[in-house]
């Protein structure tokens, strides 16, 4: 059975954990406040979840999701993600995460940044552009008509390989936006990130082509 760590018990961790779940995966779970704090969710989640600190979610995880903003110094457990996928579903929101002038001025994405965090994993951005709710809702069997795409973007082919088989059994198609510098275009304000809602995969192709940079500061 594999088992998935995921690091943020927010809204897109616990739907990500759903959606696994559902589909067969087991999941280790942890947020900033501690273990027991995760009762309730853990309850809800059922058997196949269980509560960890965040070093123990990632050691436990074959790969490991992080649901949680990047700081500007790093407070992942880097050495327990050392030769792990890492999906990092972050959005830089500056009003959230204050400013990172090596974002603003579009020298570096954020998802770069994680991976200089984790020097050791496989970064790969996903789960990003798709409203938290609809990670267990809008999911379609492979070949159905309007089947919805997301965006994988990562250094990396084999983290978006299983980020693509994932997307799959969770009822979604993937459009390949690599490098991790190229992560940008299905950030907020980006035509992929405004039309998240209505995708096929030829939609976000084509929307992740017509995105703009947008530097500041």
């Amino acid at each position: 059975m594999t088992v998935i760590g995921i690091i943020g018990a927010g809204e897109v961790g616990s739907q990500i954990a759903r959606a696994a779940i559902a589909v067969g995966y087991d999941v280790v779970i942890a947020n900033s406040r501690g273990p027991e704090t995760l009762r309730d969710l853990i309850a809800g989640l059922g058997p196949s979840a269980r509560a960890a600190t965040a070093a123990g979610a990632a050691a436990a995880g074959e790969f490991v999701v992080v649901a949680v903003p990047l700081k500007m110094v790093n407070d992942m457990p880097a050495n327990e993600l050392a030769g792990k996928i890492v999906l990092d579903t972050n959005n830089y929101m500056a009003w959230r995460d204050g400013h990172f002038p090596v974002i603003d001025s579009g020298a570096k994405t954020v998802h770069e940044l994680r991976q200089e965090h984790l020097p050791r994993s496989k970064v790969v951005k996903a789960f990003t552009h798709i409203q938290a709710p609809r990670i267990t809702t809008a999911g379609k069997p492979a070949g159905a008509p309007g089947r919805l795409a997301l965006s994988a973007s990562s250094d990396f082919p084999e983290a978006v390989e299983l980020v693509t088989r994932l997307y799959d059994r969770f009822g979604f198609d993937t459009a390949d936006n690599s490098p991790l510098s190229e992560s940008w275009r299905s950030g907020p304000g980006q035509p992929a990130w405004i039309a998240h809602e209505h995708q096929t995969r030829a939609d976000l192709i084509a929307n992740l082509a017509k995105a703009r940079r947008i530097i500041s500061g």
